[in-house]
């Protein structure tokens, strides 16, 4: 795998090399917001993972979080950060960020988040299949057809674009099952793979997120079930 981590702590940058090492994970560093953009532009193709720190130097973390955004939506991003306010986890989740750890931070725990995003937004997603005429696609409903082989989405049959790794994961998740409910609890650990410790607002940004990206191309077909969760319906779309 390889890693770009942004984060102005050397000390933190060092302390990760050596559990990076131990992964056989090639990690390249960057110290301020600017450092980080000229590095991903160098190559944007090339990187598995991002980690980004919010307080940086030069550039704040958010900014560069949304260049990256600008130039690759499916880079999988996770947000290191300091900060206290809750609403900065939740405003990067609604930026495009897929996941958030909380300094400090156990470095077993940040390879443990690492390795399960790395894992999502790989699962299938090697080569297509030549054949266009035998493309399978692993969830099929009234107006969606998902690949998880090819990681793209139709909406009544419009290519539903950019959706980020764990956008895409949690959408087949609740389209999988259409019109079962599931609880934010219950999609957190389907979804993310381990607790979240009742942050349950993770969810909802992903939620708001995949909701923009669906009104672009087509009808909604994610309903809120008010004081339960969220669950996959279309069958009543005309």
């Amino acid at each position: 795998m390889k890693i770009l981590m942004i984060e102005d702590n050397k000390s933190v940058c060092e302390m990760m090399s050596m559990f990076f090492e131990k992964e056989n994970w090639d990690a390249t560093y960057a110290y301020d917001g600017e450092e980080a953009i000229e590095k991903f532009k160098a190559a944007p193709n090339s990187w598995d993972m991002i980690t980004l720190d919010l307080n940086l130097p030069k550039m704040d973390g958010m900014q560069v979080n949304a260049e990256i955004r600008k130039i690759s939506k499916t880079v999988p991003i996770i947000i290191l950060t300091a900060r206290d306010s809750e609403s900065d986890q939740v405003l990067g989740l609604e930026m495009g960020a897929d996941d958030y750890v909380v300094k400090p931070f156990s470095p077993i725990t940040l390879i443990a988040r690492i390795k399960a995003l790395h894992r999502r937004a790989t699962i299938g997603g090697s080569t297509p299949n030549q054949d266009n005429t035998a493309e399978k696609f692993d969830v099929v409903t009234d107006h969606l057809k998902l690949s998880t082989t090819t990681r793209e989405v139709f909406l009544d049959d419009k290519p539903l674009n950019n959706l980020t790794p764990k956008e895409f994961d949690l959408l087949k998740t609740l389209a999988q099952k259409p019109r079962q409910v599931f609880s934010r609890e219950q999609l957190l650990q389907l979804v993310w793979d381990y607790e979240y410790y009742g942050d349950e607002r993770t969810v909802d940004a992903h939620i708001k997120k995949i909701r923009q990206k669906i009104e672009k191309v087509g009808p909604q077909v994610i309903q809120t079930v008010w004081g339960v969760g969220y669950k996959f319906d279309d069958s009543e779309v005309k």
